[in-house]
């Protein structure tokens, strides 16, 4: 008899998303994204830190401040280092998997790479103008964005 308590593909790839937050050094937000194919095969994973290259020690994590001493200017989103982590080949038709609702900057290169639905967890900072402007560019290019539907379900890692 066939098991029937298996992960869905959405909780599957969104615990991939949020298991990819976990990779950040950001003290304040950690956030994780998971692109996949049409036919459900992960294509790249992302999340929100410093650009490679980049000593995580000697750059600025505050949140406050003068600008270049804030994390701001700096820090790559995980929707953006997933689209360009991808090695090879096209996004076209894609779904995102992001545990936060992406800001504007994030949304065009969603809407430009070809992903054309989001699948998102949270949505803090639905209030935004940021934020307003990522759902008025997917609603005019077509990009599908749903919100994830969080169960009781806990799925425990051991390392």
């Amino acid at each position: 008899m066939k098991r029937q308590d298996y992960l869905s593909w959405d909780e599957y790839f969104m615990g991939i998303s949020l298991l990819s937050a976990q990779r950040s050094k950001d003290s304040n937000t950690q956030v994780g994204a998971c692109i996949v194919s049409e036919d459900n095969k992960i294509l790249s994973v992302g999340y929100n830190g410093m650009p490679t290259g980049c000593n995580d020690d000697e750059m600025p994590w505050e949140r406050e401040g003068e600008f270049l001493e804030t994390k701001y200017p700096f820090v790559c989103h995980a929707e953006l280092n997933a689209i360009l982590n991808r090695s090879t080949g096209s996004l076209k038709n894609a779904r995102i998997y992001v545990s936060l609702f992406p800001c504007n900057e994030c949304a065009k290169a969603i809407i430009q790479s070809g992903i054309k639905e989001v699948v998102y967890g949270d949505d803090k900072y639905a209030d935004t103008d940021g934020v307003k402007a990522s759902k008025k560019m997917f609603e005019l290019a077509g990009v599908k964005i749903r919100k994830y539907g969080f169960s009781e379900r806990v799925v425990k890692i051991s390392l």
